[in-house]
């Protein structure tokens, strides 16, 4: 491209990342490379490749043209060094603190993060040495509280789930490498859409790609974008040896699914904003989290680090566990079941669903309530969804 020429915008980008027509057929679609293993010319070639001196595929689990396009085009869009696609998104951060985290270090945590990200490393990666401590990432000086002379990692989930706190990305960024770590943030809920991390200093990029990536409620799989080439290569050997490379065919619907990113985002966020303000006005709500919002407590870290609030909401239903329960079991467009970020519109009780294996100490100090309800806002006409809240609302 002519270097003096106007970058392309980020829908543009989003299109045609990772995007070359089939040098053997012009298929614009890229082929299923739907194989074990590539054969090799000679056996001079094959050596060759093992040897990392000649490009090429050998294995799947060591690389495939197919998932190739889909970690190029996420390098792309979050400005990384490249990018490693894996089966899912906790794959993608037990392969990020297998390669970086020994016996004796200290990782430090989301409070709030996923339920089974802060268990793995509270339970298994405890067996092995690893210490980590969870703390309410909005607050830096509760990040600074529990830094060590051993902390390497911090693993920041902003916005964070289920209670849509955010982290400033920059000032986090700054005191981790004062204190020689690395920070990685779970991009998950605002995608390069809305928020690009390493940008703001962070080292490290991780999706759920099951999320918004692909969209469409039909593939689960996580991706680790390094800011460097040293981190790359420090990484993609334990991706190898763990074997948590990401299906052909999965890669290929992320892939397709990454392409309509901005619309979908986009008109979900579109249609949070009029269901946040309307949840807030609402008689049977006690609160509403949403960065869009004034009420937000990091409404203006979210106006200066992202480009824009989401399609995610919490809130507060009157009448606690009863009333949300009430509420959840009324609804009949939204559908009751985990996960975010498809064009459907998803609705769940984090207490006693998604963070359940965190004991009620824990939920409670991170900010998980037992009235808490989260809803991914979808695509869906929007009238039609506050038609659904007002008629589930009869229920409580």
């Amino acid at each position: 491209m002519d270097q003096d020429r106007k970058p392309l915008g980020l829908n543009t980008r989003t299109i045609h990342a990772g995007a070359h027509p089939d040098p053997a057929t012009g298929a614009v679609a890229p082929p299923i490379y739907q194989t074990s293993t590539f054969a090799f010319a000679d056996c001079h070639q094959g050596a060759a490749r093992f040897a990392g001196d000649e490009d090429g595929y050998i294995y799947t689990r060591m690389g495939n043209p197919t998932t190739a396009r889909l970690e190029e085009a996420l390098a792309e869009l979050e400005g990384g060094a490249g990018g490693l696609a894996t089966s899912s998104g906790m794959a993608a951060l037990c392969t990020v603190s297998f390669a970086l985290l020994n016996a004796g270090d200290h990782l430090i945590g989301t409070s709030s993060v996923y339920g089974p990200s802060r268990v793995v490393m509270e339970r298994d990666f405890a067996r092995f040495g690893v210490a980590s401590d969870f703390v309410d990432t909005s607050d830096l000086d509760a990040v600074r509280s529990v830094l060590r002379p051993e902390t390497r990692l911090v693993f920041v989930e902003t916005p964070a789930n289920p209670t849509i706190d955010l982290a400033d990305i920059a000032a986090i960024a700054d005191v981790a490498h004062d204190h020689g770590a690395l920070l990685m943030v779970d991009n998950t809920f605002a995608t390069p859409i809305l928020q690009r991390p390493l940008a703001l200093g962070a080292d490290l990029v991780m999706h759920s790609m099951t999320k918004f990536i692909n969209g469409h409620t039909d593939v689960v799989a996580g991706m680790i974008v390094p800011a460097s080439r040293e981190l790359l290569d420090r990484i993609r050997p334990v991706h190898s040896y763990l074997g948590a490379c990401m299906d052909p065919h999965q890669a290929w619907l992320a892939l397709r699914g990454l392409r309509t990113l901005g619309m979908r985002v986009r008109t979900a966020q579109d249609n949070a904003g009029r269901i946040a303000a309307y949840l807030e006005g609402h008689p049977k709500v006690e609160w509403v989290r949403y960065p869009g919002i004034a009420s937000h407590p990091q409404h203006e870290l979210a106006r200066r680090q992202m480009d824009g609030a989401g399609s995610l909401i919490s809130f507060e239903v009157s009448g606690g566990v009863d009333g949300g329960s009430r509420l959840l079991d009324s609804v009949e467009l939204m559908t009751l079941a985990v996960s975010l970020g498809g064009i459907e519109t998803l609705i769940q009780h984090p207490a006693s669903m998604t963070h359940a294996a965190m004991s009620r100490k824990h939920r409670l100090a991170a900010g998980i309530t037992d009235g808490l309800v989260r809803v991914s806002i979808g695509c869906e006409d929007v009238d039609d969804l506050i038609a659904d809240f007002e008629q589930a609302f009869a229920a409580v």
